[in-house]
């Protein structure tokens, strides 16, 4: 009887997970989705941590040149290989491509240990991001298959936990290796297999990968119409189909007035905020006396704001107007910027970036599910590869272009008014940081303005139907 009531326990608690898994998940397909993400993401952040040191050591004596050579390899197949990558998303079945993928980037986390050049390291780069550029895209076009269209927005905001959240859980498994590296693996046979804190570190990244692909392959994803149809056309025709794939996917893109405004908004956003990156430290320890520390703690403000972001849109999902929030949180998080630049206390400064944080939380969750929800599942491939290609393009510019311009407005300023004016008595610091940093927060404003001006746009024009593919 006993054996009998410890059954009955187990259902019941079995049932009562299951019950909880669906409704935070939507679905079984999601959730094993999600622990896919959660688990690549954390082997992400890993490996990402271990080539950044491997590169600096590789590279003594160079070490900003050589970790910025291998850094631009994780970016420049984006450029190159970005849009391609949509296309074949879209032609091949999906989860195919992101098992194919997973076991590409396992293999190229056992081989890393054995490298010890920077053109090994730079060569690997460029395969991972190129498989990441198809692993990415085939994920995102996947997602609307597995819940249903009013969980969107929670998917995102949980897909968006799962893809930055788990940073501490990458460097503190990073730490960790350190530290058994010394205690557990001193001898001459863990040297041979490179059972370093490097080896630790790409190995564990790589059994990361396995994981998910295995986790991917228990997923219920439609197959692809256009992978089953190739096989009874002509080799020639199809090979020339994905020209016109690229074209349609691009005209789509900048047509479609929804997927124009989150495009266009992104993108721009991202070039204005991007610019706080290599200029935060100078605006910390030359405006707020915190030193080049007190970047830390304005980038740790930031991140709290943005989990707060995602959670909010998580519990008043059901309240938001999609489009207008988009707009709205733009210009929100543009003028939490401006703000921040334009004070000398960190307090407050933290404050501004906090709420800046909840703007962008809530920018990438919404523009995400708009994308979701306003472009066919033959197609999706496409638009997010044009989605990732147009932010990385203007994180990078913005990368590259943000410390030139605090250079030229710096040397402006010391010539025009000695770095300070005084308006009613009251003088106010005006170094080339501060200038440059007060235009980020205009182009982040502008993005708000663009998005407006495209979806008013939209709602007075009559679009052309894209031709069938």
């Amino acid at each position: 009887m006993s054996l009998q009531n410890n059954d009955n326990e187990k259902k019941r608690s079995y049932s009562q997970v299951v019950h909880l898994t669906n409704k935070v998940f939507d679905s079984p397909s999601f959730f094993r989705l999600w622990i896919a993400q959660v688990v690549s993401a954390t082997g992400d952040w890993l490996g990402l941590l271990a080539i950044s040191i491997l590169a600096i050591r590789v590279g003594s004596g160079n070490e900003g040149a050589a970790l910025s050579l291998v850094l631009g390899a994780r970016i420049a197949p984006g450029f190159f290989f970005g849009p391609l990558a949509g296309v074949f998303v879209d032609r091949w079945d999906r989860k195919k491509v992101m098992i194919f993928c997973d076991i590409g980037r396992a293999m190229v986390m056992v081989v890393l240990p054995f490298v010890n050049n920077l053109v090994g390291l730079f060569i690997a780069s460029l395969i991972l991001e190129a498989l990441t550029m198809l692993w990415s895209p085939a994920k995102e076009a996947s997602v609307p298959n597995l819940v249903s269209e009013k969980f969107l927005t929670s998917a995102n905001s949980l897909s968006l936990v799962a893809a930055y959240g788990t940073f501490p859980l990458g460097a503190g498994l990073m730490a960790l290796f350190g530290r058994l590296s010394t205690a557990l693996f001193d001898s001459s046979w863990a040297d041979n297999i490179r059972l370093d804190d490097m080896g630790l570190a790409f190995y564990a990244n790589a059994v990361s990968f396995l994981v998910t692909a295995l986790l991917i392959s228990t997923l219920d994803l439609p197959k692809n119409k256009k992978a089953e149809k190739k096989d009874s056309r002509g080799v020639k025709k199809y090979l020339a189909d994905p020209i016109n794939d690229l074209k349609h996917g691009w005209q789509f893109a900048f047509i479609n007035p929804v997927v124009r405004t989150v495009n266009a908004g992104l993108a721009t956003a991202m070039l204005g905020a991007g610019m706080v990156i290599p200029l935060g430290v100078i605006y910390a320890d030359e405006l707020l006396g915190a030193g080049k520390s007190g970047f830390g703690v304005l980038l740790t403000s930031l991140g709290f704001g943005v989990g707060t972001g995602v959670i909010l849109v998580f519990f008043l999902r059901k309240n938001i107007d999609k489009e207008k929030t988009f707009t709205r949180v733009l210009f929100g998080a543009g003028i939490s910027l401006f703000a921040t630049v334009s004070t000398g206390q960190i307090h407050f400064a933290m404050t501004m970036l906090f709420i800046g944080g909840i703007c962008l939380g809530v920018i990438y969750v919404v523009g995400f599910t708009l994308l979701h929800e306003n472009v066919e599942d033959k197609m999706r491939g496409r638009i997010f590869a044009t989605f990732y290609l147009l932010v990385r393009a203007c994180v990078l510019l913005a990368l590259v272009i943000g410390p030139l311009i605090e250079d030229g407005l710096d040397r402006l300023s010391s010539v025009l008014w000695d770095r300070n004016v005084e308006i009613l008595g009251l003088e106010i610091a005006l170094p080339g940081v501060r200038i440059s940093l007060w235009l980020a927060a205009l182009i982040v404003l502008s993005a708000g303005v663009l998005s407006k001006v495209s979806l008013r746009a939209g709602e007075t024009k009559i679009l052309p139907e894209i031709a069938e593919e």
